[in-house]
């Protein structure tokens, strides 16, 4: 079925449900009976793959209905035009690949998605819905820069608006709880609410009687949805499904046991409720996405467009591998992961993921937000300690190198970051420079990134090294310059 076919079959539908072929999970509970217990800010792919399918089956499980999802778009209406002729069902398409490398997957089609709101539409209906007496769970994924938005429609606002009328109402308090990739998230997301709630006291202090803010850690990889995407999962489902998710099978989520008004009986299989997330949080920053921006930036400037194309190639494989055993692994917290060479050989396994054709480009996105916790941090940690740094500054200088707008083949690309018009601006003044440590040295002041580290001379002097190698060896060369060095060393 191609794209056209797709969009004229039977739409999927409540009604339809006993249409998809046997091998499909559908919902078997009573949808209709379920509950508004979660309003979950930014509802793209991320948060369908994750937080609704742990907990479709936590309802599939238990049967405890009070826990259907309220989806709220904060900028556009797409997902719930998609999703609404659906009454919010979707497909999860979790995708493989077998022993022989063929590409498999494995449908099931979520139903605790039962609303679907666009905040710039109706706004007043999302507060309404936070401050709702059946809502428990206030859950978020607005990415890294959604927590820096000040703007009167940005979700913290929303959120402080929604928690005022539960207040005003004697209603009782929530979990406010981010799924971003962001360092202690559920801390940073309580500070944001209190600076947005400071004008009303009472507000404050009832927020901090009555509310709960769990960090998490989500792992889970998660591309964006293709037409061709669409077509496939439609296609194998007998039925159109207009927005279906598409997934890896690996799912690991650890999130403080903190709830406010209960949580879904997540399984543990999926669920990890710790009393300590900061561990987790660490691991999944620095090994998984640490990592992942690496390949991105790499692979995109080398013309290697998706993950799985880019870790095939053995020398970025085999610098990814010693960046996580090197220089990354150092820095973690001893508790995770226990047997550290199983987990690198895990990881190197989910990129090798073919079915999933994750872009780097997605991944390159947003690098202003994504590097001080990513690479920053680690990079501070093992230059205060005199630890050699090779392989973190080349990442360094690769995100440099990749805002220039044009991989090593000369196809240009935008540069998708909210501090666009400022990189842009930077790397013309760093390119005038002259010498290459000057021009590290210009990118080492934006502060806003690289925080404690900005005029670090050291990691100026090998952020300018690897600047040169790319520009001028290309991004192939200079990977397979750790191997020769290698081999001298060895020699």
């Amino acid at each position: 079925m191609n794209a056209r076919d797709s969009a004229s079959a039977p739409r999927l539908h409540p009604e339809r449900l006993h249409g998809p072929a046997p091998s499909v999970q559908r919902p078997t509970y009573a949808r209709e009976r379920l509950a508004r217990g979660i309003v979950h800010l930014g509802i793209g792919a991320f948060a369908r793959a994750h937080l609704a399918a742990a907990t479709e089956q936590a309802i599939e499980d238990s049967g405890d209905l009070r826990w259907g999802i309220v989806g709220v778009s904060l900028r556009h209406a797409d997902t719930r035009d998609a999703l609404a002729p659906q009454q919010g069902l979707y497909t999860l398409a979790e995708r493989d690949a077998d022993a022989r490398g063929a590409p498999r997957q494995r449908l099931r089609v979520i139903g605790c998605l039962v609303d679907l709101l666009v905040a710039p539409e109706n706004r007043e209906a999302v507060v309404q819905a936070i401050a709702h007496d059946d809502t428990r769970i206030v859950s978020l994924t607005i990415t890294e820069k959604g927590y820096i938005d000040t703007g009167p429609g940005n979700a913290v606002q929303v959120i402080v608006d929604g928690l005022a009328l539960r207040r005003s109402a004697g209603r009782a308090g929530v979990t406010l709880l981010s799924l971003d990739n962001l360092p202690s998230n559920g801390a940073q997301l309580a500070r944001r609410v209190r600076e947005v709630a400071a004008h009303d006291a009472a507000l404050v202090q009832w927020i901090d009687g009555h509310c709960s803010f769990p960090n998490s850690m989500v792992d889970r990889i998660v591309p964006r949805t293709t037409p061709a995407d669409e077509a496939a999962v439609s296609a194998a489902l007998g039925l159109h499904d207009a927005w279906p998710v598409v997934a890896e099978p690996f799912f690991d989520w650890a999130v403080e046991d903190r709830f406010a008004a209960g949580r879904p009986p997540w399984r543990a299989q999926q669920v990890r409720c710790v009393d300590d997330a900061a561990p987790w949080e660490q691991m999944k920053l620095r090994l998984v996405n640490g990592a992942h921006s690496q390949i991105a930036y790499l692979g995109a400037m080398a013309g290697w467009p998706t993950v799985d194309a880019a870790i095939a190639r053995p020398e970025l494989a085999a610098h990814a591998m010693a960046l996580l055993r090197d220089e990354m692994e150092p820095t973690l917290p001893p508790q995770v992961p226990a047997d550290r060479e199983a987990y690198r050989a895990a990881l190197l396994q989910r990129w090798r993921n073919p079915a999933l054709a994750h872009r780097c480009q997605q991944i390159a996105m947003d690098g202003s937000q994504k590097i001080p916790q990513r690479w920053v941090r680690p990079l501070a940690e093992r230059l205060a300690a005199q630890q050699p740094i090779d392989r973190l500054a080349l990442g360094v200088a690769a995100w440099c190198h990749y805002l220039r707008g044009v991989d090593e083949a000369g196809a240009a690309y935008p540069i998708d970051d909210p501090l666009a018009d400022t990189l842009l601006a930077l790397h013309e003044r760093a390119r005038s420079c002259g010498d290459v440590r000057d021009e590290a040295r210009e990118w080492l002041s934006l502060h806003a990134v690289f925080g404690p580290l900005t005029g670090n001379e050291t990691l100026a002097g090998a952020v300018g090294m690897w600047l040169w190698s790319l520009r001028v060896r290309g991004v192939a060369a200079t990977l397979r310059s750790f191997v020769d060095a290698a081999q001298t060393a060895g020699d």
